[in-house]
């Protein structure tokens, strides 16, 4: 069976609209998606405060537009939604693609007063019960069309938001294998994070590594009390690394030492703080943690982690059973359940290499399978694609699309 062409967006230019560009995966993806736009001969615009990875944004042919999109208050929301109209029409914009809440009311607003088509990627499980927050996450789910990055997304979306699963497409998120493969971290780099975190391999003691933002609903705290559940021999054997940024929570990390040191835990548990190279992150390490307390909509970690070849540990719950194989790529704890974490760990701990390396060997495989950079961005396209088409149909004149409000032409402007 023949692949079709690859999606062409020549003479178009797609506008992704995100709060930050700091270390996330809808940050992730967000560059891979502007890679993906230009290699299809579009132009790739990004409009966002910025932060670390705007290198990683140009390295892969996008521009950024700096812009305040994460500030929420009603002034600001319709400030920069003017801003965004203006950006729109100077830059004869022709898509507009949300990946966050607040940029989304923004970037709906904006779409609309200038007539051209708004999606959204669905990145997060996100909190709130009430009439109001269910309303303000609502801004995800109304573009002409909505990516989820799973299909738990895709379900739960449905669900809470009551819209039609036709305008659903379920993306996964993917993984840059020339990134995250373990032929392409050297030894050089391995040695780098080792000394960075003063890791001793010559003890013999496993590398257990939870890398992720530092918060309360990434299970850091759970991982801790596991940790403390196990023998003395069991944690004589092992040393948990918590990488990730604190982004300002220092009440958090007060409270995360505070556990360390009432479990007597200085030598088997350490904080780290943010880490650049994830990959060699992963390879330094033999088991990967990943006990989100909330449902993860995706899983990057426990992809990443696979496609290196170690064995995780993930939360049962969310978008990250849709990634590891309990039992067979990596092992399923009860979400903020301390004893169910210790004993997974127990049992990783307890394996030979080389069963430890066979289930890692099996993630790795099912991973390059299904949750590529390529699957991603080809996948993304066709649905610009459609959608840019399917805006055309509507009307099929191009002269005036940012020149009528509510109804009017959309295409290139003269």
């Amino acid at each position: 069976m023949t692949q079709s062409a690859p999606p062409d967006l020549s003479g178009q230019t797609i506008l992704q609209i995100i709060p930050d560009l700091a270390a996330g995966g809808a940050e992730r993806t967000t560059i891979e998606m502007a890679e993906a736009i230009c290699n299809a001969g579009g132009q790739a615009l990004v409009a966002s405060a910025g932060g670390r990875l705007e290198n990683d944004l140009r390295n892969a042919g996008g521009e950024l537009i700096k812009m305040p999109l994460g500030r929420k208050n009603p002034i600001s929301l319709w400030h920069n939604a003017w801003k965004l109209k203006q950006l729109i029409e100077e830059r004869e914009i022709n898509l507009l693609h949300a990946r966050s809440r607040a940029p989304g009311w923004i970037g709906l607003i904006a779409a609309r007063t200038a007539n051209i088509p708004f999606i959204t990627t669905y990145h997060g499980a996100y909190s709130g019960k009430s009439a109001l927050k269910i309303y303000y996450n609502s801004v995800m789910a109304r573009g002409s069309h909505v990516i989820a990055n799973s299909q738990w997304t895709a379900d739960h979306l449905t669900a809470i938001h009551k819209i039609d699963p036709a305008i659903v497409t379920t993306i996964p998120r993917g993984i840059d294998l020339q990134t995250f493969s373990p032929d392409k971290v050297d030894g050089h780099r391995k040695q780098q994070i080792a000394q960075a975190w003063q890791l001793d391999k010559q003890s013999g003691k496993l590398i257990i590594l939870l890398a992720g933002r530092l918060t309360s609903w990434k299970g850091q705290l759970t991982a801790i009390t596991a940790v403390s559940l196990l023998n003395r021999e069991q944690q004589n054997r092992l040393h948990l690394v918590l990488a990730g940024d604190a982004q300002g929570r220092t009440g958090y990390v007060n409270a995360l030492e505070q556990a360390i040191t009432a479990n007597e835990l200085h030598t088997a548990v350490s904080i780290v703080g943010h880490c650049d190279d994830i990959a060699a992150a992963y390879a330094v390490s033999d088991i990967i943690l990943a006990p989100s307390v909330r449902p993860e909509a995706f899983g990057r970690v426990a992809a990443e982690a696979s496609a290196m070849a170690k064995p995780v540990i993930i939360s049962d719950h969310g978008g990250q059973r849709e990634i590891i194989l309990d039992g067979q790529t990596g092992l399923s704890s009860k979400p903020g359940d301390a004893e169910s974490l210790a004993s997974n760990l127990a049992s990783l701990v307890a394996m030979s290499a080389t069963e430890r390396d066979a289930m890692g060997a099996a993630g790795q495989r099912y991973v390059r399978a299904r949750f590529t950079k390529e699957n991603l961005q080809r996948a993304t396209l066709e649905v610009y694609q459609d959608v840019l088409g399917a805006a055309l149909l509507v009307e099929p004149d191009k002269d005036n699309r940012h020149n009528t409000a509510g109804h009017g032409k959309i295409g290139d402007k003269p």
